[in-house]
Formats: structure tokens, C-alpha cells, sequence
């Protein structure tokens, strides 16, 4: 499962303009036309499941799932790729080692065959495609997390309200393939932590993440736990490839993301994940991402809407013709 994620944390240089965007987001209840889909989950355990893999002459097969806050998918694996995403709520998925937070605005890339599990924090209206073997041929090998855009989302809407996209109808195919360019075309967002696999690291780490607004000391989460402070320091540095500070503040980052991307003042963000100043958190984004959270925050808007402009100069039939797949 190590492979699953990259071995270190740090995500100096990683992607410049990678930005974050804050467009409105409401819920799909009345959206998705067709009843959601029931399923016993515990099924799930131990499984790859097929079930939802797209059938022959479908090239992307559809889920929407309305969960109630706390609940929690067991481990499982797809037979085929998949994009998770939330229209409504806070996914917390893990693969391996692992562990992403995904508000509305970021979905999940999951390869087919890769072990995972998701947890729902508050209520979450999960919609999800599953993308035929070979669609996407140069798909990343492991999760990613990726932006999507107002209108990508919209796309995954409609996605999910046909149901199953065919390969037979026209109007299915120029679907599937503006899902495709939006899929190449995303941005990859770095909001991941590594977490140990010792129990009791595991212990310190998991107190951590769920009460970060207190800024709990590495000593006053050990006594917690009930493990010396020279342990966990010797274990993170062996399972995770870091100090247990950076790891921290890794930890911090990626719950400011959350919320910055969620429409949280800076002010608001640094207080809930533990900083006393505003300025701690905006040097720790600065630091680790090369801008301000603002800077970020209109950089990708101003790429969404450099996006929608590009858009509007090519013709959904053009589109269609130069994407095209063989089946």
C-alpha cells in the first residue's frame, strides 16, 4: 500500500499555479432525478467489487449515495477507475497510509484495484463515476486529489442522472467526453497526510487531526496515549519519513485547505487549526505552497475562468471528434 502515496511530505515547488477556487455549492437532493442506489456496505470488506464496473457497451457507470454524518465504508477496491466526489459534506478517505480530507470543489481519483476506505465526518452526498479500463490511458497510477470546476461539476451531475453513459448514443459519447478533458485538465491539489502504522503513532496522530483548534503539545498527546515522546519522535521519523512537527504542520495545512476552500477567512482557518496568529498559518501556507492563501484563491479562479473562455472558443463537436475513443 506504500506505493499508494507518495513517501515523503514535502510539498515544496509542487505546482505553482495550483490554486483553489470557491464557488458555490449546494445539495443534489433535488438534482439527481433517478432514486438513489441502496447497498448493504458491509459487503464491501475484503472485496474488489464489480457490480458497479461499466457493462459491456458503457463507458462510464454512475453511483449517488446519500450518507449520514459518521458513518464509515469499510476498506474495499473497484475493478474500475473511479473519481469520488462530494457535492455536499467532508469525505475523509484513506488508502494505505493515507489520508486525504475532500470538501466539495476537490474529488478523489481512485486507479481500479486500489484498497480504500471512506469516512463522513458530517453528511455527505457522495456522486461517483466509474471510468471503463483504458479511458483515461494516462490516469495517475495512484490516488489523487484534483480540483473541479463549476462546470466539471456540473458534468459529473448530469453523469450521474443519466445513470450509465453508453457508448451507442451520441449525446452519452460527448458527454463522456468532456468528462475526459476536464479529467486531463485538472489541477492536482496537495491535501494528503501520511499517517504512521504503529498503534500507538496512529493513537497521537488521530488525537492530533481531530482536535487541532487546541493545539494539543507532542507531550500532552503522548500521555494520552500512554507512550514517551522519544517513541512516537523515532517511529515518525521510521514510518512516515518526517519529524512529527512537520508532519503537524503538514496536518495544519491540509485542514486550512479544507476550510480556505470551503469560504473560511484566514482569521477563522488559522484559529481552527491551532495558530493563535493569522500570520503563522499565512507563512506556512507561504512557505509550503509559494503564495498567500488569497494569492491561491485567485489564481485558480482566474484559471477556471482562462478555462471557460478556452471553452467557448471550441465548438462540443470538434471537441468530440478529437477525443473520440476506440472501444
Amino acid at each position: 500500500m506504500d506505493s499508494l502515496c507518495p513517501a515523503r511530505l514535502d510539498f515544496r515547488g509542487v505546482l505553482p499555479d495550483v490554486c483553489f477556487a470557491i464557488p458555490t455549492v449546494s445539495t443534489e437532493s433535488a438534482v439527481v432525478a433517478t432514486p438513489l442506489i441502496r447497498r448493504n456496505i458491509s459487503l464491501m470488506r475484503h472485496r474488489t467489487l464489480r457490480q458497479y464496473d461499466p457493462k459491456t457497451g458503457v463507458s462510464i457507470s454512475t453511483l449517488a449515495y446519500e450518507y449520514p454524518a459518521g458513518h464509515d465504508v469499510a476498506e474495499h477496491a473497484h475493478g474500475a477507475d473511479q473519481l469520488v466526489y462530494a457535492t455536499r459534506g467532508v469525505m475523509e478517505i484513506s488508502a494505505g497510509q493515507c489520508l486525504w480530507l475532500t470538501p466539495p470543489n476537490l474529488a478523489v481519483w481512485i486507479p481500479a484495484g486500489t484498497r480504500h476506505r471512506i469516512r463522513m465526518s458530517g453528511a455527505v452526498s457522495i456522486r461517483t463515476l466509474y471510468l471503463r479500463r483504458g479511458l483515461l490511458p494516462r490516469a495517475p497510477k495512484i490516488c489523487s486529489v484534483l480540483y473541479v470546476s463549476p462546470f466539471f461539476r456540473e458534468l459529473v451531475v448530469e453523469a450521474v442522472r443519466i445513470g450509465q453513459l453508453r457508448t451507442t448514443n451520441h449525446v452519452h459519447r460527448a458527454l463522456r467526453d468532456l468528462i475526459l478533458f476536464q479529467l486531463r485538465n485538472a489541477s492536482p491539489v496537495p491535501t494528503f497526510v501520511r499517517l504512521p502504522e504503529d498503534s500507538r503513532a496512529l493513537g497521537v496522530a488521530e488525537a492530533f487531526i481531530a482536535n487541532q483548534a487546541d493545539a494539543p503539545s507532542l507531550g500532552a498527546l503522548c500521555r494520552k496515549v500512554g507512550v514517551s515522546v522519544r517513541t512516537i519522535q523515532r517511529t515518525f521519523r521510521k514510518e512516515v519519513g518526517t519529524s512529527f512537527e512537520f508532519w503537524r504542520r503538514q496536518v495544519r495545512l491540509m485542514k486550512g485547505i479544507e476550510l480556505l476552500v470551503a469560504g473560511r477567512s484566514v482569521k477563522t482557518i488559522s484559529a481552527e487549526v491551532g495558530y493563535r496568529q493569522p500570520s503563522a498559518f499565512v507563512e506556512l501556507f507561504r512557505q509550503t505552497l509559494g503564495m498567500t492563501p488569497r494569492a491561491w484563491v485567485a489564481g485558480l479562479e482566474a484559471q477556471d475562468n482562462e478555462r471557460g473562455r478556452n471553452r467557448r472558443r471550441r465548438s462540443v463537436p470538434r471537441l468530440c471528434r478529437t477525443t473520440e475513443l476506440r472501444w
